[in-house]
C-alpha cells in the first residue's frame, strides 16, 4: 500500500518531462477531468486522535481537497500564463470558461457543506461581505450629532442644563 499523497501536490501532474501541448479543446477537457478525479481521488490527510473508553489513537481522516487553477495548471504541468492564453483562443475559450465554472462550483458547495473553510473559499471567490464605514459624505469623518458651534447662548445653556441633570 502507498502512503496518501497529502500535500504532496508538486509531485502531481498528467505528464513527466515536456510540457503537454493541447491541440483541440478536447484535450484540454480530457486533462482537466483527469485533474478533477484525481482532486476526488486524493483527498487531503489529517491525524486526528479519538478517544474511547479511555483508549486514545490516532486516525487519518479524509479532507475535501479544494480544486484551483493553480493546482489545475500545476497538474496539467502549464503556467496560469498558459492557461490564460488557452482561455483567450476561440475555439478553447468555452471549454477553459466551463472547467473554471466547474472549480467555482466544487469551492462553493463545498464551503457551504462546511467541507472547506468558508471564509477562505468566499475570499477566494470574490464573496466576501463588504462592508461601507464612511459617511454619507465620502469622508471617515463621522458628524457631530449636534454642531455646538451655532447654538444660541440660551440653547446651549438649556442644553448643558439639560445633560447635568439627566444624571
Amino acid at each position: 500500500m502507498t502512503a496518501p499523497m497529502g500535500n504532496r501536490f508538486w509531485e502531481a501532474r498528467s505528464s513527466h518531462g515536456r510540457n503537454p501541448i493541447f491541440s483541440v479543446p478536447e484535450e484540454v477537457e480530457s486533462a482537466c477531468l483527469e485533474y478533477f478525479h484525481w482532486v476526488d481521488d486524493n483527498p487531503l490527510q489529517e491525524s486526528e486522535l479519538v478517544k474511547f473508553q479511555g483508549d486514545a489513537k490516532s486516525v487519518s481522516v479524509s479532507k475535501m481537497r479544494a480544486m484551483t487553477i493553480d493546482g489545475l495548471c500545476n497538474f496539467l504541468d502549464i503556467g496560469v500564463s498558459t492557461w490564460d492564453d488557452y482561455r483567450k483562443r476561440d475555439n478553447f475559450s468555452e471549454v477553459c470558461l466551463r472547467m473554471e465554472q466547474i472549480i467555482r462550483q466544487q469551492k462553493f458547495e463545498g464551503a457551504s457543506a462546511d467541507l472547506l473553510n468558508a471564509s477562505i473559499i468566499a475570499r477566494d471567490l470574490g464573496l466576501a461581505d463588504k462592508k461601507d464605514h464612511s459617511s454619507s459624505d465620502g469622508t471617515m469623518t463621522p458628524k457631530p450629532a449636534i454642531d455646538v458651534s451655532k447654538l444660541s447662548e440660551s440653547a446651549m445653556a438649556e442644553l448643558l442644563n439639560a445633560a447635568d441633570n439627566s444624571d
